[in-house]
């Protein structure tokens, strides 16, 4: 069904939301080689209004990704590097006792570095859960508190908080509220030998590629808007309504994996964030509707973050990955199976 208060695309908005899509791939597809999902999944967590957990070991390019990101929207960038130290002021701002010309002394509020368009939290994991808190706050939020002073941030807002491996010194796992608080979980991988020889010609050379501005924020705000006008229909709703449900132990259509290994299943938070996602790469894909193909392209780096496993699932060698991709292969998105679901409650 549609909403009433929602406007229908039309084919030329379309058309130009996958033109202007395609752009942004292409010339950030110049700096990072042979990420082209990893791009793909940046630009959808961006244009539904999310955040996202960028996951690697160091090195595969998680900050020049958001840096170029930054130059090709035009957007005013910060980058803050998360250390054991690192304090919530450091990030938030603080107020400062300034003196004026006439002698009379005030608190002044300085903003700190989230106060900007995009927002590179670098290595995440490596800061004390007080400040991730603080961080996360004002991701949720889209304000800030200081000194019992609210500070709306600006929109379009968008975090990249990047990630090392768990398993790697000095880090401190986030814990799954603030995980949740993440549209999608992104994960880069290592390059093939044809894409690292690409890597060293690129950057080891005299020349570097440049970066055309092909958004500025007022843009990127009109795209966010066109991607909730992309229909959705009542079957594929409850379609994403039964994944979600399906990934707790508990769930009527919970698969062997799940009821053997998930602790906790995702949020109602996932639901949103898949249904979202859906609608971008409906979009991508020149459509005004989205289809169970969509649905299924983007459920893993919305879900893999939200499903908690027990501590079989790791002596096991199984992953949130390996869970979701079965669930996908047991939950049909046809009538028949939405209707015989109704009839059995």
């Amino acid at each position: 069904m549609i909403e009433a208060d929602i406007p229908v695309i039309s084919a030329p908005g379309v058309e130009e939301f996958q033109r202007t899509f395609e752009a942004l791939e292409r010339e950030l597809g110049k700096i990072m080689v042979g990420q082209t999902t990893v791009i793909r999944q940046t630009l959808s967590c961006l244009l539904i209004g999310g955040h996202a957990l960028l996951e690697g070991v160091p090195g595969l390019g998680k900050t020049v990704l958001a840096r170029s990101l930054g130059q090709v929207l035009d957007l005013k960038f910060s980058r803050i590097q998360f250390t054991p130290d690192l304090m919530p002021a450091d990030i938030l701002g603080t107020s400062i006792l300034v003196t004026d010309a006439d002698g009379t002394r005030s608190l002044q509020f300085q903003p700190g570095p989230l106060f900007g368009n995009l927002i590179l939290a670098d290595e995440i994991n490596r800061a004390s859960p007080k400040t991730q808190s603080a961080l996360l706050e004002a991701m949720a939020e889209q304000s800030i508190s200081v000194a019992r002073t609210t500070h709306h941030l600006t929109d379009p807002f968008f975090v990249i908080a990047t990630q090392n491996p768990l398993e790697m010194e000095g880090t401190y796992p986030l814990p799954e509220a603030q995980l949740d608080r993440f549209a999608m979980n992104i994960l880069m991988i290592a390059p093939e030998v044809e894409e690292l020889v690409r890597i060293m010609d690129r950057t080891t050379g005299l020349q570097k590629p440049g970066l055309l501005t092909i958004l500025n924020a007022a843009r990127l705000v009109e795209m966010k808007k066109v991607v909730r006008t992309v229909l959705v229909a009542d079957i594929y709703k409850r379609y994403i309504a039964r994944i979600i449900l399906a990934t707790h132990p508990a769930n009527g259509e919970a698969t062997a994996l799940v009821r053997k290994y998930v602790r906790y299943g995702a949020s109602p938070r996932a639901a949103q964030s898949i249904m979202l996602a859906a609608r971008v790469q409906a979009l991508i894909e020149g459509r005004a509707f989205i289809t169970p193909a969509d649905i299924a392209a983007v459920a893993l780096p919305c879900l893999r973050h939200r499903i908690i496993t027990q501590f079989d699932a790791h002596a096991d060698g199984i992953d949130a990955t390996a869970i979701i991709q079965d669930l996908l292969t047991h939950i049909e998105a046809t009538p028949d199976a939405v209707a015989t679901k109704s009839l059995s409650r």
